[in-house]
C-alpha cells in the first residue's frame, strides 16, 4: 500500500497543493526525504510565481500528477549539509530552479546542459527515481544535491533574484547562445512580462540594442522609459511593423499564449532568428516560405544548465539586475495566479515564504 505524502520520507515539510485540475491551492501536509551526503537543504524565504505554474496545476500540458506543490524560483538560506558538501555551508543563501537532479553522464549533462538531460527531474513536479513524488518551492524547506543549487552572492536581496532562477535563466540563456547579446546586434523581445521584462535588462546589458514588440500601447513609456529600451512597437500596428521589416538580428518570443509568428519573421534580416521561449498551449502556425527566402531560423530554449545559471546569477549581481515584483502573502497566492492569468501583474509575483506560510497552517 502506497505511502501517504506525510509518511514517505522521515522529515516532516509543509506547504499549498494543488489536488487536482481546478488548481486550486490550499494547505497540505508532506514530507521531504533526509539530508543526503551530498545534499543542500535550506529554508524557503521567497518563492517566485511562474505563468507556467498555472500550465501545471491546472494540468493544461496532459501530464501532471496530482497533489502538486508547484514553485521552482526558490530562494532560501541553508540550514544542512551534507558530510561531503563543497560548495555549500549552512547560512549561505541559496536557490534552486526549474532542475532537481540529471543523470550526469550524457552528452548535455557532460557539456553542462543538464537541463536537457533526457532524464532531468524537475525540481517541482514528477516522480523521484525512488518512486516519490516530487513537491516545489510553495513549501517551508527544500532538499536537492548541491550541484543543483545557486549561491548568491553576499548582500543581495533574495525577494528580487528568485525569479531570475526561471525567468531571469529563460531569456539569458537564448541571448548568449544565439549571439544575440552583443554589441551592434539588434534584438526583438515580444512580451513584456516577467520573462520580457528581465530580457530587456539582460540584452541591454550584454549591449545589444532592444526593441520591446507588444501588444499593449500602454506599456510604452515603461519600455522606454523604467526599463530602457531604444524602440518600442505595437504588434497590431502594421504601419509600425512595416518600418521596420528586415532590421532585427534576433527576436526573443516570450509570450505564453497562442499569437501569429509570421509578423515576427517578418522583423528579421537574413540569417536571423526567431527564438520561442514562452510555452503556448497550443500549436503555432509556422509559415515555411518566408523562412527560406531569407534563410532565417525559428529555435526555442529552455532554461539553461547549472554553470550557466550561476554564470547567469553572478552576471545579474555585477550588473543590478533584479525582476520588479510584487510580494505577497501566502494565503493571496489563489487570487494571485487569477491575475497572473489576466496578465495583472508588474512583473513577478514573489510569495514571502519566510513570513507568511506558517500561519497559515490548519
Amino acid at each position: 500500500m502506497a505511502k501517504s505524502p506525510e509518511e514517505e520520507h522521515p522529515v516532516k515539510a509543509f506547504g499549498w497543493a494543488a489536488r487536482d485540475p481546478s488548481g486550486h491551492l490550499s494547505p497540505f501536509n508532506f514530507s521531504r526525504r533526509a539530508t543526503g551526503e551530498e545534499d543542500v537543504r535550506f529554508k524557503v524565504l521567497f518563492c517566485g510565481v511562474c505563468h507556467s505554474d498555472i500550465h501545471i496545476i491546472k494540468n493544461e500540458w496532459g501530464s501532471s500528477q496530482y497533489p502538486i506543490v508547484p514553485g521552482h524560483e526558490i530562494v532560501g538560506e541553508v540550514t544542512e549539509v551534507g558530510s561531503k558538501v563543497k560548495k555549500i555551508k549552512v547560512g549561505d543563501k541559496v536557490g534552486v530552479g526549474g532542475i532537481a537532479e540529471a543523470c550526469g553522464s550524457c552528452e548535455n549533462c557532460s557539456n553542462d546542459l543538464e537541463n536537457y538531460c533526457p532524464k532531468s527531474i524537475y525540481s517541482h513536479i514528477g516522480i523521484y527515481h525512488d518512486g516519490t513524488r516530487i513537491y516545489g518551492g510553495y513549501s517551508d524547506s527544500m532538499v536537492v544535491h548541491e550541484h543543483y543549487v545557486v549561491r548568491f552572492p553576499d548582500g543581495i536581496p533574495l525577494d528580487v533574484v528568485g525569479p531570475l532562477l526561471c525567468a531571469g535563466i529563460t531569456v539569458y540563456s537564448p541571448l548568449k547562445y544565439f549571439g544575440l547579446g552583443e554589441p551592434n546586434k539588434h534584438v526583438g523581445i515580444v512580451g513584456l512580462g516577467g520573462l520580457g521584462h528581465l530580457a530587456v535588462k539582460f540584452a541591454k546589458a550584454l549591449g545589444s540594442r532592444v526593441t520591446v514588440i507588444s501588444t499593449s500601447p500602454k506599456k510604452k513609456d515603461e519600455a522606454l522609459e523604467n526599463l530602457g529600451a531604444d524602440s518600442f512597437l505595437v504588434s497590431h500596428d502594421q504601419d509600425q511593423m512595416e518600418a521596420v521589416k528586415g532590421t532585427m538580428d534576433g527576436i526573443i518570443d516570450t509570450v505564453s499564449a497562442a499569437h501569429p509568428i509570421l509578423p515576427l519573421i517578418d522583423l528579421l534580416k537574413p540569417h536571423g532568428k526567431l527564438v520561442m521561449v514562452g510555452g503556448p498551449e497550443k500549436p503555432l502556425e509556422l509559415p515555411v516560405f518566408p523562412l527560406i527566402m531569407g534563410r532565417k531560423q525559428v529555435a526555442g530554449s529552455g532554461g539553461g544548465g547549472m554553470k550557466e545559471m550561476q554564470e547567469m546569477v553572478d552576471f545579474a549581481a555585477k550588473h543590478n539586475i533584479t525582476a520588479d515584483i510584487e510580494v505577497i502573502s501566502m494565503d493571496y497566492v489563489n487570487t494571485a495566479l487569477d491575475r497572473l492569468a489576466k496578465g495583472d501583474v508588474r512583473y513577478r509575483f514573489v510569495i514571502d515564504i519566510g513570513n507568511t506560510l506558517a500561519t497559515t497552517k490548519p
